[in-house]
Order: structure tokens, then C-alpha cells, then sequence
């Protein structure tokens, strides 16, 4: 008995011991020595995160517990600010982690990932299921009116008791225990939809083993295949892999017309190959499980809960924007697919254009009628002249300024770092830079925080951003010279970027921005990256710094119009399918082509254009629940940054007072207010379609 006992006590001893050396060497338990807090990246480790997030949801659990047997009355300070103030570690932790999750993964985050996002999930429900806590919460809100709470405490008190309410607090306990699944089953779900997309999606798809096979690529594709070939085992070959930088070059210029179809499909296949990273039947079960939630909550279809928050409010308010816009964008494609048949009818070809045949004649399309393609731009697009660009409109609108920190920690060498600071010196915040493709990155661009703003108790705390993109890499003898298409996403995310550092509140939790407003801030951004002013400050030849000449500027202008009927309708074909997939009213046994298939042909997209994307690798609305039923929201927000754009057009490109009623009312306070209400304070009226249609060459 006695040495049972003792064998006890060593054992006890020792993961006590154990579990107090693993806190004390990791660094997500200290506080961060570096310059603005920001992640020192040396010192974390791929082991460092299981604890340092199990340990944060111990504590928040924890925390959740004091307000929640909190004895005294409850009032906004000791719940509503309480629940604000929770959580810090977990915050700190899952930041970093998500972040790198995203853009830096390896097998052993992700299965860091697999096992923590269930536990994640279940605080979550834990939270918004908890009746006592919902009590002390509605007991604040009931009394709100008596309470002399500032505007962003009214919202942020609003938020809370709405996040309560659609989260099912009002369903009996079995109803609940079902959701607690549902819920669970979903994030479980949609993690690994990414991670089948992210890993079809850094495959080749086609390796090409002959030179004469590279007739019509540039000089600049040929070598960054070829090194992408190296890298992949395949030395004295040439590679291209399934991101934007590699395939979408070898579709403009490839003359083989069938490894064009080759690569092409592999493309639009990923996630749809009936292998192991099939993303068919998650599809089928992240739908019946969405439809079983709206169902629970008492919503007809998932999208009426979705879009409830949102600026569109109903499914069928979006459905009717979409209608107006596929009329004149097809008819336009229509035209634009006309003019290319017949330049293959003049050539002697024999086919009817496809899918993988538009960006080959669109190139040659564009060069017979303006003289202009893409490789004649590239050169004056270096990618640190277009971010300099970039910065250079931020500072000439806002005042502000960004200076390069080397002495802050990066997690990975394509990573920069800025500091940004207003015209008097003073911080707004830091922004990273991450803009090359790499293995452990999932596809596309996007912004996120590393820390967000908050200015709790009077103890401002300044955001952290990141720009994220996958552009066109340097090679051996180039550095990264972007597409135009690259410019335009640059300047996008980093209007996201400027939105999150202007952000200001005292509560983190106050700030919620529909999907279909948050864009306006990024949209915008695009306009003054293409406006001739702009173009003579940053695009310059990245041999001769020569500014890029007016002739050229002139053929962009005359080119403004050219293949918006393509670009609208393949976008809009994926609006639709978002909507047909989540406007479902019942779960039935679902074959994902077929289904797929049958929302295009409903609404008449034409052969020659695909769906921006398919089901099956739709990210935006599988691998996440941010953009489901909300990916309508880039065409909704066109409308409001073109409406926006034409207030500076109206006085002068760089207006004072126009940028600073926009960062007020919109950058500063977007997700504070009803998004109505904040674009009427910066424009002094509610948006027109006029100035998206003008914009887009379509005729209303």
C-alpha cells in the first residue's frame, strides 16, 4: 500500500513538474519583450501550442466562471465588459496559430488543429449555451435604457444578446445537445476542406519534360517552371502547380492548346478527384448539417440566418441584386466570347472556344485591339514598387507613414514588417507583409490580426495586421513582377489592412462587419491603383526605373472595359451557387456535380466560362462559415466603393476632407453601426448603381 502510494506521488510529482517546465519554457506564458509585443517567432514552436491553447481555454473557462457566479446584481461592467476582458491567453494563442495555420502550416499545426478546433468549438457552445450566463446578460439589456450606456456599449451589449439569441439559448436542452454536434461537426468539417483544398491545390498539375512543349511562354514563366520543377524533384523539367501564378501565365501563352485543357482541369478539379483529399461527401454532410442548424434555430433556410445580420437582410433581396447584374454582365461575355471565336475562325481552328482556351485568345484579343498585354506591364509592376504605391496613396490621403522594422520577428524570410505611424509620429499600428506561395499556404489573398485593437480600462493596445497574398515569386534573375490583376490584389488587401489599422474602439467585441460592407474598404482601394495619377507614382521598369510611359497608361484606359463580361459572370456564377446551395429548405441525398451542374444551367452560364469557383474547392464558403450564403457580398460592395470612388472624382483624387470623412465614418467606425447609416454619413446619401455600371462599360 505504502509503495503503491509513493509510486502515486512520484508520479504525480513528476507531471507536475513536467507540466511546470512546459509552461515555463514556452513562450506564449511570458510576456513578449519585443518591440510592440509583437510574436517572437525564434522562440515558438510547433510543440508550444497544444498547452499554450489547452491552457487558455482552462483559463477563460475559468474567467467565464467568475462572472457567471458572480454574486452582486448584474450590471454592463461586471458581464458585458467582464466577457470582454476574458479569454487574453487563448486570444494571444489561437492568433498566432490560425495565422500560421493559414499561411505557414506543416502536418504537425495541422494536427494541432484537428485536435484543438473540437475543444475550441465546444467552449464556444459552452459560451452561447449557458443559460445562467445568457440570464445575466439579458438581465443587463432588459435594463439597457436606464443605464446611460455610450453608443458602443448599446452595440456591443446588442451584439452579445443577438450572438446569444441565433446561437439557440432559447431551445429546450435536447435541441441544444443536438446543436453542441452540429456545431462540433462543423468545424471538424470545414478544417479539413481547407486542408484537401490547400494540399490539391500546391500539387502540379503539369510537368512538362520537352522544350518544344513550352511554345508561346515567356521567357519569365519558362524559368520560374523550371525552378518550380527543381524544387519539386524534377530538375531539367518544367513544373506548374495549381496557384494562380503558375497556371494562369500558362493559359495566357501556352500554343499547346491541349496540355492548356490539361492543366486547366486540373484546376477547376481540386477537391473533386476521388482521392484522399476528395472534398465531395464533406460538402454533402457541411450542407445537411447547415440545414438541420436553420431548421433548429427556426430559420427557413441557412442563408435567411446568415444574411439576418447582413446589409442584404433576405436571400431573396440578394437573388434579385444578382438577377439585375447577370443580364447585362452575360450579354457582355456573350460579345467578348463572339470576338474570340473569331479570331480562332482566322486562324484556321477548327473548335469552338472552351474553357481553356479564354485566357489564351483573351490575351491575343487584347493585344489586336489595344496593342496591350500583360507581359508588357509586368516590368513596371516590381512588387516593392507597387506596395511603396500602396503606401504612398495611404500617406497622400491619410497622412500616415510606414516605416521598415527589421529588428521585428518574422515567420518566414518573404515576410516584411511596418511600422505605421500618423504624420505627428505617433503609432497606429503594425502591418506584415506575406505575398509569396509557398507549400504550407493555403490559395489566394487575404488580411487578418496578429492583435487587434482595444483600448479596455484605458490600456490601448494597437493592432497587429497582416497582408497576405500568393503573387508571382522573384526568380534567379527577376525580382517578383506582378500581373495586373496581382497590382489590383495587392492594393485590395491592403485596403483591408488600412481598415484594420484605422479601427478604433474601446471594445474589441463591438466592431462586427457584414461580409457584404467589409469589402468597401478593400474595393475602394482598387480604384486608385489603376488611375493614371497613381500609376505615374509607383509603376516603374524594374531595370531602368523608367516611370511607365503615357502610351501605355493610355492603352490600360482604353483597355478598362475589356473581358468585364467574363470576369462579372464567373464571379457571379459562384454568387449563385452559393446561394442555391444554402437557400436548400431540406436535407435530401445530394450528388455535388449534379447539383452543381444544374444551379449554372439554371441560370444560363454559357460553356465558355466556369464558375469562379467549383464546389469543391469553394473556400470561401466550405472551408469556413464567414462567406456562406455571402459570397454576393465583392458585387454588393462594388456598388458602395464605386459610389465612394466617385466622391474623391467629384472634387480631386487625393481630397483632405473626402479621406477624412471616409476614415471616420467608415474605417475608424465600420462594424460600430448599421453599415447604412455609416456610408450616409460619408456620403450624405445612400449609393447609386449608377457609378459600378459606368465603371464596368454596361449600359443600365
Amino acid at each position: 500500500m505504502k509503495k503503491n502510494f509513493f509510486t502515486i506521488f512520484l508520479i504525480t510529482s513528476l507531471i507536475i513538474s513536467m507540466r511546470a517546465q512546459t509552461i515555463s519554457n514556452n513562450p506564449f506564458f511570458e510576456e513578449w519583450n519585443t518591440p510592440f509585443q509583437t510574436p517572437p517567432f525564434s522562440k515558438i514552436k510547433n510543440e508550444h501550442f497544444l498547452p499554450a491553447l489547452e491552457e487558455g481555454i482552462k483559463q477563460q473557462r475559468a474567467e467565464l466562471e467568475l462572472i457567471i457566479n458572480n454574486s452582486e446584481t448584474p450590471t454592463f461592467q461586471n458581464t458585458i465588459a467582464a466577457l470582454e476582458k476574458s479569454g487574453k491567453l487563448l486570444t494571444k494563442v489561437t492568433r498566432v496559430f490560425f495565422n500560421l495555420t493559414s499561411a505557414n502550416t506543416n502536418e504537425e499545426l495541422q494536427k494541432t488543429a484537428e485536435k484543438i478546433t473540437p475543444e475550441l468549438t465546444k467552449l464556444n457552445n459552452d459560451i452561447y449555451l449557458n443559460e445562467k450566463l445568457y440570464k445575466r446578460i439579458k438581465t443587463v439589456y432588459d435594463e439597457k435604457e436606464k443605464l446611460n450606456l455610450s453608443k458602443e456599449e448599446l452595440r456591443l451589449l446588442d451584439t452579445y444578446y443577438s450572438d446569444f439569441t441565433r446561437a439557440g439559448i432559447g431551445l429546450s436542452e435536447d435541441k441544444k445537445s443536438r446543436l453542441r454536434e452540429i456545431n462540433q461537426q462543423l468545424s471538424s468539417l470545414q478544417l479539413k476542406f481547407g486542408d484537401n483544398l490547400r494540399k490539391e491545390t500546391n500539387a502540379l498539375g503539369l510537368d512538362i519534360d520537352k522544350e518544344e512543349d513550352l511554345i508561346g511562354l515567356p521567357d519569365a514563366v519558362i524559368k520560374a517552371a523550371s525552378e518550380l520543377a527543381e524544387a519539386n524533384g524534377l530538375k531539367g523539367k518544367w513544373a506548374f502547380n495549381l496557384q494562380r501564378p503558375s497556371w494562369t501565365p500558362f493559359l495566357q501563352y501556352s500554343q499547346r492548346r491541349d496540355l492548356r485543357e490539361k492543366l486547366y482541369k486540373a484546376y477547376i478539379n481540386r477537391g473533386n478527384n476521388n482521392n484522399e483529399f476528395d472534398n465531395k461527401e464533406i460538402i454533402k454532410q457541411i450542407i445537411q448539417l447547415r440545414i438541420e442548424k436553420a431548421k433548429l434555430l427556426g430559420y427557413e433556410t441557412y442563408a435567411h440566418f446568415k444574411l439576418e445580420k447582413n446589409m442584404s437582410k433576405t436571400p431573396e433581396n440578394v437573388l434579385k441584386f444578382l438577377n439585375e447584374l447577370w443580364l447585362p454582365s452575360t450579354n457582355q461575355a456573350k460579345q467578348e466570347s463572339a470576338e474570340m471565336q473569331k479570331l480562332i475562325d482566322a486562324e484556321g481552328g477548327n473548335f469552338k472556344l472552351a474553357a481553356w482556351d479564354w485566357w489564351y485568345y483573351a490575351e491575343k484579343a487584347k493585344k489586336a485591339k489595344y496593342a496591350l498585354d500583360q507581359e508588357m506591364l509586368r516590368p513596371y509592376f516590381k512588387m516593392e514598387n507597387v506596395r511603396k504605391g500602396a503606401f504612398d496613396v495611404a500617406s497622400k490621403l491619410y497622412g500616415i507613414k510606414f516605416i521598415k522594422r527589421n529588428d521585428i520577428e518574422v515567420y518566414d524570410n518573404d515576410v516584411e514588417v511596418y511600422e505605421v505611424q500618423e504624420s505627428d509620429g505617433s503609432l497606429v499600428g503594425i502591418l506584415y507583409t506575406d505575398y509569396y506561395p509557398r507549400d504550407g499556404k493555403r490559395a489566394g489573398a487575404w488580411m487578418s490580426y496578429y492583435r487587434g485593437q482595444s483600448n479596455i480600462d484605458g490600456e490601448m493596445i494597437y493592432p497587429l495586421v497582416v497582408n497576405v497574398g500568393n503573387f508571382t515569386k522573384p526568380t534567379s534573375d527577376k525580382p517578383a513582377l506582378l500581373s495586373f490583376d496581382d497590382v489590383n490584389t495587392l492594393f485590395h488587401e491592403f485596403g483591408h489592412a488600412l481598415n484594420g489599422l484605422f479601427n478604433r474602439s474601446v471594445y474589441p467585441g463591438s466592431k462586427r462587419s457584414p461580409v457584404d460592407f467589409v469589402e468597401l474598404p478593400s474595393q475602394i482601394m482598387e480604384n486608385w491603383a489603376a488611375h493614371p495619377e497613381v500609376l505615374k507614382m509607383y509603376a516603374r521598369h524594374y531595370q531602368t526605373n523608367e516611370p511607365i510611359p503615357d502610351e501605355l497608361i493610355q492603352k490600360i484606359q482604353n483597355s478598362q472595359y475589356f473581358n468585364k463580361g467574363f470576369e462579372q459572370t464567373e464571379y457571379l456564377a459562384a454568387s449563385f451557387l452559393d446561394m442555391d446551395w444554402h437557400t436548400m429548405k431540406e436535407p435530401t441525398e445530394i450528388d455535388v456535380n449534379k447539383f452543381e451542374e444544374s444551379s449554372l444551367n439554371k441560370i444560363g452560364l454559357i460553356p465558355e466560362i466556369a464558375s469562379r469557383y467549383q464546389s469543391t474547392n469553394f473556400n470561401h464558403i466550405f472551408g469556413g462559415d464567414g462567406y456562406s450564403a455571402g459570397y454576393y457580398g465583392y458585387s454588393w460592395a462594388a456598388v458602395l466603393d464605386a459610389d465612394a470612388f466617385e466622391a474623391f472624382l467629384e472634387t480631386d483624387l487625393f481630397n483632405k476632407n473626402v479621406a477624412k470623412s471616409f476614415r471616420e465614418n467608415i474605417l475608424e467606425k465600420s462594424g460600430s453601426d448599421d453599415p447604412m447609416e455609416l456610408y450616409k454619413m460619408f456620403r450624405g446619401r445612400e449609393p447609386k448603381v449608377d457609378a459600378l455600371l459606368k465603371r464596368l462599360g454596361f449600359k443600365k
